[in-house]
């Protein structure tokens, strides 16, 4: 099952087709010749022989006997979790010891006949849970991308309110709404290269079809750009030694803000934390990181204003090494205007690092400012070409309608998300979810599936 498909049945609420295979197996013990069961509402019990005990009361002789078919009930309902199952091993282990043999080969049977004939659909509920609408932090993503969803949903209607018919012109505006909505040039194009063919295979000609078929195709190249992405945050191999994050990024797209953020959560969750001020080019950049270590309850180490940064950094990794601190977040300048300096400066830093703490830093994060669109997009490839960026601090998204950047940044860059900004809040910094994005997104514009 892909990821369009469960987000269709989460926003559809659609439980799982399970019924038929409980009316299977009942059939079978009606074909054996069981005792007359009760109706169907009674929803976990069925009415034995008068010579045949209930489970409660089944004797230790009959528990031993019944132990396989138990076992292999067991197994099923680790393996597919659902009431029905619950029924037909409870109907299975109150049958006369008589038919137990043969209901246990045809269980047996139908259990093969159900993993062969659903091996995908066993695999998505093992693999692929279905996603949660429920949850804290589905309410949290919901919430930080309420604009963007709101923005990409109006772009969307306004190009099918003038829908007439499936043609040039048609994809022509297409491209140029996904360009506005920030999936950026090269997505868009994909989008409606693929989306041709796709609407002539479906035959799509109502809005609501054209309109799935679109969020379909961005949805599947979303989740197929990020198949063997990293979402999540590295940590140092060695516990004796400390986990070293390197943040990049130009100044105001909240770098120091989520290095603050970040040193709360892990002071909260009892590590020691050490900061350092790494940017001592930018005025007020480093009481500006003070202010935070102040704030969370951490250490900062600093240097004056035009400092080299390296030897700031040193002095941190020596000080994180003596006094066993557990994570070092370090702060860096944002002068990509000089490329040349920029990329001289963050490899002496990362040297300085490699000479104290050779698998250090376990992370180098690049922060944008996801309001800015497609600058974003731009400064992320001349950060690539600068330093070896291992993942994306996307903030602000709370505060923009351009939330499509992140399709744009697996797509063309190949570059994992690894943390959002949801809001303003200390715990708004969150560890980026795919699934929860993508619902985030598109809540509301995917047409819940008919039968």
């Amino acid at each position: 099952m892909g990821l369009f498909d469960r987000l269709r049945r989460a926003f559809s609420g659609e439980p799982e087709e399970e019924p038929k295979k409980e009316d299977e197996i009942v059939s079978t013990s009606e074909e054996n010749q069981e005792p007359e069961e009760t109706a169907t509402n009674e929803a976990t019990t069925a009415t034995p022989e008068d010579d045949q005990p209930k489970v409660a009361e089944t004797t230790t002789a009959e528990a031993k006997e019944a132990e396989p078919v138990a076992k292999e009930a067991e197994d099923a309902k680790e393996v597919v979790q659902t009431p029905e199952k619950v029924e037909v091993i409870e109907e299975i282990e109150t049958t006369s010891e008589n038919n137990e043999v043969k209901i246990a080969k045809k269980a047996d049977e139908e259990s093969l006949e159900q993993q062969s004939d659903e091996p995908k659909e066993t695999k998505a509920e093992t693999k692929e849970p279905e996603i949660q609408t429920t949850s804290s932090e589905t309410v949290r993503y919901d919430k930080g991308l309420a604009k963007s969803r709101k923005g990409f949903g109006a772009k969307l209607n306004a190009l099918l309110a003038n829908f007439r018919r499936v043609d040039e012109d048609f994809f022509e505006e297409l491209e140029e709404t996904l360009i506005e909505a920030d999936v950026g040039f090269e997505t868009a194009m994909k989008i409606s290269d693929e989306l041709q063919a796709e609407v002539k295979l479906r035959n799509a000609k109502s809005r609501s079809d054209v309109s799935d078929a679109i969020i379909e195709r961005l949805v599947d190249i979303y989740e197929s750009e990020g198949v063997d992405e990293d979402n999540s945050l590295h940590f140092a191999k060695d516990p004796t030694e400390p986990t070293v994050f390197l943040f990049v990024g130009v100044n105001g797209v909240g770098k120091t803000t989520t290095i603050g953020k970040l040193a709360h959560r892990y002071q909260q969750a009892g590590k020691k934390v050490l900061l350092a001020a790494g940017d001592t080019f930018r005025a007020g950049a480093i009481e500006q990181l003070a202010e935070w270590g102040r704030r969370v309850g951490v250490d900062v180490v600093t240097k004056p204003e035009k400092s080299d940064p390296a030897a700031v950094v040193y002095d941190a990794v020596v000080k994180a090494k003596k006094e066993n601190y557990d994570i070092l977040l370090v702060d860096t300048a944002g002068r990509l205007q000089n490329k040349v300096n920029l990329m001289n400066e963050l490899d002496k830093i990362k040297r300085v690092i490699t000479r104290e703490l050779p698998d250090a830093p376990q992370e180098v994060l690049l922060a944008l400012d996801a309001t800015t669109g497609q600058n974003a997009l731009t400064q992320a490839k001349q950060f690539k070409e600068v330093t070896d960026v291992t993942g994306i601090v996307l903030t602000k998204l709370d505060g923009t309608a351009r939330g499509g950047i992140v399709l744009a940044i697996r797509n063309e860059l190949h570059l994992p998300v690894k943390l959002v900004g949801l809001g303003e809040k200390m715990d708004d910094l969150r560890d980026f979810s795919p699934e929860e994005f993508v619902y985030g997104l598109f809540k509301g514009l995917v047409t819940p599936k008919k039968d």
